[in-house]
């Protein structure tokens, strides 16, 4: 808490009269990262997207939303790895992108792909390589060089 308040400029005793816990603030990073991702993606949701146009939204909302808060996002999955709690917040942050992952692998099916893939399993492990792909690429100080574009791309 004392590394926490030091760089954010405060003292370790102003920190409570934010947060009741490390944890805490942990939570509220993770809302504030699905609240934000979910609202980039809205284009994401548009009727009359290709499946390619949707993916690019989809991928570029969650990219920027990553790299935007970075530190946050990080927090958030370690404490996904030992805490249920944090492990049901992880769970939020990503509902979204595997919701609309999994009606375009539906939607493919319908024309003819992927038939004996399982929709729901698939997309998640595409967001997991989506989220694994945006740690590789903005952690470790690799933010200030990693091209936006081709990683959205990519």
């Amino acid at each position: 808490i004392s590394d926490i308040a030091s760089e954010a400029g405060r003292s370790a005793a102003s920190f409570y009269n934010y947060y009741a816990s490390k944890e805490a603030m942990v939570r509220e990073w993770a809302l504030r990262f699905r609240n934000e991702a979910r609202e980039r993606a809205l284009p994401a949701t548009g009727p009359n997207l290709t499946n390619w146009e949707r993916s690019y939204q989809a991928a570029s909302a969650h990219w920027t939303t990553y790299r935007h808060r970075l530190a946050e996002i990080i927090a958030v999955s370690q404490m996904a790895m030992i805490d249920d709690d944090f492990a049901e917040y992880w769970d939020e942050i990503c509902q979204l992108p595997i919701t609309m992952i999994t009606e375009m692998i539906k939607h493919a099916q319908h024309q003819g792909f992927c038939q004996d893939d399982d929709p729901h399993l698939t997309a998640v492990a595409l967001v997991s390589m989506l989220n694994q792909f945006c740690y590789a690429q903005l952690s470790g100080g690799r933010d200030a060089v990693a091209d936006d574009t081709a990683c959205i791309t990519t």
